[in-house]
């Protein structure tokens, strides 16, 4: 397949393969996204092809006007009013009881569907352009998720009809994911809108076990980024978790010239083979370039990772929840 490469002067044509039912690749805040016609089945499908992953794992819809979700929910509650009209557009999305328009492609069969309002304005400006939209990250299955149109290109040229090239994105980690059809508020994926922050808004939440943990056996995803193993570059990623002295000192008994430490700013000078986070208490920086280190760290033939366990907490959930999940749960206490 010829993939095309857009920039931000050339929607109509991404708008247009759309409507025929084709897959874009797309930019926005928080990843590059792989989109198609979210009420097509047929297109939907061609997402999980391209990608190479599982049809039991559900799509966020992505809309570029409040007005577009009376179409596809059943019921959008007071709750997640409130929650839209204080994180819309953003990296933010809801799950809710979703109506008979959605494909079971969307849905995996569910009976709730993802809802997001990005605020990108090239996914705004495509999705008004052609209809809502199901996007997944653009990437292989399971590999680190894009956030540069150069990763777009190594994971998805020839795979997809075109990619829109719109920079570097801003947040660098998928948006979070809370679920308001179940008695209390879940939380099902950390993200650029934390925890903290759904609950001054909507009072209590929920944290999903499978946020720090893997899912339970025979128990279905209900949320993109549930699986067991996630995000992961080709090289073995293991997370110490302990002080900063036994951090290093376990580095230095346990690698080789095939093993990058994914450290601090401040301790780079510790280690012979480092991809530097950001500094240490910048926990939006380490959000933004994550996945950007884990690509690096396979670029330059890493084969093992060695990385801190991130505080649990703001922002630093979602990069904790991501590289739990790229080293496939592997944590050494140090």
């Amino acid at each position: 397949m010829k993939t095309l490469l857009l920039n931000k002067n050339e929607i109509d044509i991404a708008a247009d393969i759309i409507k025929k039912g084709g897959i874009v690749a797309m930019p926005t805040e928080t990843v590059y996204g792989l989109a198609a016609d979210a009420l097509n089945g047929e297109a939907v499908a061609k997402i999980f092809k391209a990608k190479g992953r599982p049809m039991d794992n559900p799509l966020i819809v992505h809309i570029s006007d409040i007005k577009q979700i009376d179409m596809l929910v059943a019921e959008f509650s007071d709750k997640a009013k409130k929650l839209a009209e204080k994180f819309w557009p953003g990296p933010l999305t809801i799950v809710l009881p979703k109506s008979d328009i959605i494909p079971d492609e969307v849905s995996a069969g569910l009976s709730t569907v993802a809802i997001r309002f990005p605020s990108h304005p090239i996914a705004h400006e495509l999705i008004a352009k052609s209809s809502p939209i199901a996007a997944p990250s653009a990437n292989l299955s399971g590999s680190p998720s894009p956030t540069t149109v150069r990763h777009v290109l190594a994971d998805m040229y020839g795979r997809i009809d075109a990619i829109i090239d719109g920079g570097d994105c801003e947040v660098g980690v998928e948006s979070t994911v809370i679920t308001l059809t179940e008695d209390v508020p879940t939380l099902l994926r950390p993200g650029g809108v934390t925890l903290e922050q759904l609950r001054a808004e909507i009072g209590e939440v929920k944290v999903h076990p499978a946020v720090l943990k893997s899912l339970g056996k025979g128990m279905k995803a209900s949320s993109p980024g549930m699986k067991y193993k996630h995000y992961s570059p080709k090289a073995e990623v293991i997370l110490l978790r302990g002080s900063e002295q036994g951090f290093c000192e376990y580095i230095k008994e346990n690698s080789d010239d095939k093993t990058a430490v994914l450290c601090y700013e401040e301790e780079k000078d510790s280690f012979k083979n480092y991809i530097v986070l950001g500094k240490r208490d910048d926990e939006v920086a380490h959000a933004h370039r994550l996945f950007t280190c884990l690509r690096e760290a396979d670029e330059d033939g890493y084969t093992r990772i060695y990385a801190h366990c991130p505080r649990a907490e703001g922002i630093g959930l979602a990069v904790y929840n991501r590289i739990l999940r790229a080293a496939a749960f592997n944590v050494i206490e140090v």
